[in-house]
């Protein structure tokens, strides 16, 4: 019988808990104050924003969190000269465990604010400090707890739905299935749910949410704030993908403000990739989540403000300000005001021309392929239509976790939109079935659940497959319709034209108005000698 794997606690406690010097601690003095705590006090409470990074300089502290019974779970007692905090301390979000004085303690307290100068002023420390803020969050992320629970069916769409917010955002949840937890069960009923309402919601605060959108879940737990409408940024950069995140390192780094803004999740496309192997500095491959979460964390380092649900669905028009400040307008009614605007919203999700394919959309039809989705199909056959590298990634990931994919192309081989190195990788799985010059015609099923997919190949044959999860990889459209009134200059197929005659500074990223720029998918040059899209937008 194979061993239970480890948990990180137990392969890296060290990382997870270093205990720091003297002479470390007398540096970190500058950047926080001394507090005293009774026996018995609380020092963080789950729901409620913390003070900040906590370091014991007497006394000990139990840190400790509930699972989705109500039942309390022992992490760690720090003692003198250890600390406390993860990254929601660095944000200065509400904290994700409880932590009470076991004894009178004596802490320097670091809000974060100032963790972050110390961070960037302590390169060797903030080094330290950050890998363990880093590592605690990942073992919140194995046991979800500290995170809302989630109530209902797991192959319910709203479930997935709810599950693949906070799994792309890199939040703890757990979730308690209604058709086998008697935990589940009382909750519906003390709570008084109907079937209509599920699933629930139950925030670390207490509050109850029935069947909530993502930003309705996103502010209860504290993800997303209000922004302050009377605050003028340096930059907003609409959108968090790669191109998003790289511009708000770089801007914060050279103490600009920096606000982004992203209507789903960090990380864009690339984070929903399984692995990529063809990203400079990472011989190895890394999975697209772990590579943006870097990212991600690495703008708030930089004191980069995040807004996550919170999708932009206007720019004011060219009238009022020829060349900025400039207004945007959010789908909660807010405001945000810039000096600068820098458009990265990349591109959107192409849907399959096949009638009712949207009633599947989120339980059985998927746009991405993440821990999540495989362990909704493990062992059973898939379906999987595209050619680029991103479909080639989630072929190779899927075919890890499943009896089977069929890999559908519309074209005649591989080779015209996929990287050799995945082409030679799928010929390799056994269990990989590469049809080409194939269309799907027909998708069946009830009540968003998909039983079968039918399609019909060159020679005109039609196949029809037991199939419950289709993952659609066929491309994307530049999302830039919220440009519409704006007075940005888009193409004919709706990608923003940068440099070139557009605009009088030939800055090859400036749309035609000044102090607004677009990177990553969206934008396409008029300047032959500018760049052109992204690989990934030619190859879609």
């Amino acid at each position: 019988m194979p061993a239970a794997p480890q948990s990180i606690i137990d392969t890296r406690r060290d990382q997870m808990f270093p205990i720091l010097e003297s002479a470390d601690i007398e540096r970190v003095r500058r950047f926080g104050a001394v507090r005293s705590y009774r026996a018995g006090e609380t020092l963080v409470e789950v729901g409620k924003v913390g003070p900040g990074l906590t370091i014991l300089l007497t006394g000990r502290v139990d840190i400790t969190q509930h699972d989705g019974s109500g039942h309390r779970r022992h992490i760690v007692t720090h003692g003198p000269e250890s600390f406390m905090g993860e990254l929601a301390q660095l944000a200065g979000r509400p904290a994700l465990v409880d932590a009470h004085a076991e004894e009178e303690v004596e802490a320097l307290i670091v809000p974060p604010d100032r963790l972050r100068a110390l961070l960037i002023g302590e390169a060797e420390l903030g080094e330290r400090v950050m890998r363990a803020l880093i590592l605690r969050r990942v073992g919140l992320l194995e046991t979800g707890a500290g995170g809302p629970v989630i109530v209902g069916l797991p192959q319910n769409g709203d479930v997935l739905r709810l599950e693949g917010f906070l799994r792309r955002n890199g939040h703890p949840y757990q979730r308690l299935n209604l058709g086998t937890d008697a935990d589940a069960k009382a909750l519906i009923e003390r709570f008084h749910v109907d079937a209509g309402q599920l699933p629930i919601v139950l925030c670390p605060g207490g509050q109850l949410l029935r069947n909530p959108t993502e930003p309705e879940l996103a502010r209860c737990i504290g993800l997303l704030g209000p922004i302050d409408p009377n605050r003028l940024y340096d930059v907003i950069v609409v959108g968090a993908g790669p191109a998003g995140l790289a511009t708000a390192v770089y801007a914060g780094s050279e103490g600009l403000s920096v606000l982004v803004l992203d209507c789903r999740a960090f990380g864009g496309q690339a984070g929903a990739s399984a692995r990529v192997e063809n990203y400079l500095g990472f011989p190895t491959g890394i999975s697209g989540m772990a590579l943006m979460a870097r990212a991600y964390n690495q703008a708030q380092k930089f004191g980069v403000e995040v807004g996550i649900p919170d999708e932009v669905t206007g720019l004011d028009p060219l009238d009022r300000a020829e060349s900025g400040p400039f207004v945007l307008k959010l789908s909660n009614s807010e405001r945000a005001k810039a000096r600068s605007i820098v458009i990265a919203t990349g591109a959107r999700y192409r849907r399959l021309a096949v009638d009712g394919v949207e009633s599947f959309e989120g339980s059985s039809v998927h746009y991405w392929a993440s821990p999540l989705e495989a362990k909704l199909c493990t062992g059973q056959e898939v379906a999987l239509v595209g050619a680029g590298n991103s479909a080639g990634q989630a072929a190779v990931y899927l075919a890890s976790h499943v009896s089977k994919v069929w890999l559908l192309l519309r074209g005649p081989e591989l080779a015209v939109s996929m990287s050799r190195y995945l082409i030679d990788r799928i010929a390799g799985l056994t269990n990989v079935e590469v049809v080409t010059q194939t269309n799907v015609i027909g998708l069946e099923g009830h009540d968003g659940v998909l039983e079968a997919i039918r399609w019909r190949q060159a020679s005109g044959e039609e196949v029809r497959r037991p199939i419950q999860h289709l993952f659609l990889f066929i491309g994307a459209d530049p999302n830039t319709d919220w440009l519409s009134g704006s007075g940005i200059a888009l193409d004919a197929k709706g990608f923003v034209l940068t440099g070139g005659e557009c605009n009088e500074t030939r800055n090859p990223l400036e749309t035609s108005r000044r102090r607004i720029f677009a990177i990553g998918d969206v934008p396409r040059a008029q300047s032959s000698v500018s760049p052109q899209p992204s690989e990934r937008a030619r190859k879609s």
